[in-house]
């Protein structure tokens, strides 16, 4: 009688979720029972009109999946646990093992909204948020190349100044054999490009003395061509087998008294000449 009263006095300060989980392992234990009488057609137990089907190790008995272990046992095959399992789970987590990250929020240049994560922020180091993104707008890339030729900056402007510019490496669409090239946010280039010039002034009129001299020495270069080509076409047509001319004066010697000299021409082309005699 003490252990009857013993145990109704437990069950009494038993919970919900308890009560509720001695009920399924009696009814898990009523299925297994069931399923091993099945499971042996010769049992003497004949009142059993429940059937079970086994595929693939599975054992399906009253709707309940249970798996063949193999080594005398049957385990049971859960899909969803139920909502106070999953409470159970996560009170059994201890406080102390769980670490606060902290989330660092920048402000967007554009509209002001923070934000922990963007496209911009985690490429090019940009404060812009997803939002306010305009890939085919301001926020554009331009490639290694053109942002030198168009805003007059070297390979030190790029990579060595400070800060370096960050850069995505994409395959070349003209042709993939060639280099990977590497995109810039234009916006930055046009920032870094007034750092070095100190306004937007400097650069047109950089860019305009350098053209004007890149003009020159086509010009120049030109000229020379040209030059070159009329040297060419005059030192064919020169006829190089004639040979030098030589003077024929015979016996045309003239004297005379008075400046006591001697006269002589060229039987061929006139020339004359004047001469002394010892």
């Amino acid at each position: 009688m003490n252990e009857k009263k013993a145990c109704s006095s437990k069950q009494k300060n038993l919970s919900d979720y308890q009560r509720r989980r001695i009920e399924e392992n009696r009814q898990k234990a009523i299925n297994l029972r069931q399923a091993r009488l099945l499971t042996h057609p010769y049992s003497s137990d004949k009142k059993q009109t429940e059937t079970a089907v086994s595929v693939n190790n599975v054992i399906k008995v009253s709707g309940t999946k249970y798996i063949d272990s193999g080594g005398g046992f049957l385990i049971e095959q859960r899909t969803n646990p139920t909502e106070d399992e999953t409470s159970e789970r996560l009170e059994s987590i201890q406080e102390s093992d769980t670490v606060p990250v902290p989330i660092e929020y920048d402000e967007c240049l554009e509209c002001g909204d923070r934000f922990a994560d963007s496209y911009l922020f985690n490429t090019f180091n940009y404060s812009v948020c997803d939002a306010c993104r305009e890939p085919d707008g301001q926020h554009s890339l331009i490639t290694r190349t053109e942002a030198k030729q168009q805003y007059l900056l070297k390979d030190c402007d790029l990579d060595r100044r400070e800060p370096a510019l960050k850069y995505i490496s994409r395959k070349n669409p003209h042709n993939v054999r060639w280099g990977e090239m590497k995109l810039y946010l234009h916006l930055q280039i046009e920032q870094r490009a007034l750092e070095i010039w100190g306004s937007e002034e400097k650069l047109m009129r950089e860019k305009e003395e350098r053209e004007e001299k890149r003009e020159i020495l086509k010009v120049k270069k030109y000229n020379k061509r040209l030059k070159e080509l009329r040297m060419d076409v005059r030192s064919s047509l020169y006829d190089k087998t004639v040979q030098v001319h030589v003077h024929s004066f015979g016996d045309s010697e003239v004297y005379n008294e008075v400046e006591d000299n001697y006269t002589r021409s060229c039987e061929f082309c006139g020339y004359s000449e004047t001469f002394e005699k010892m």
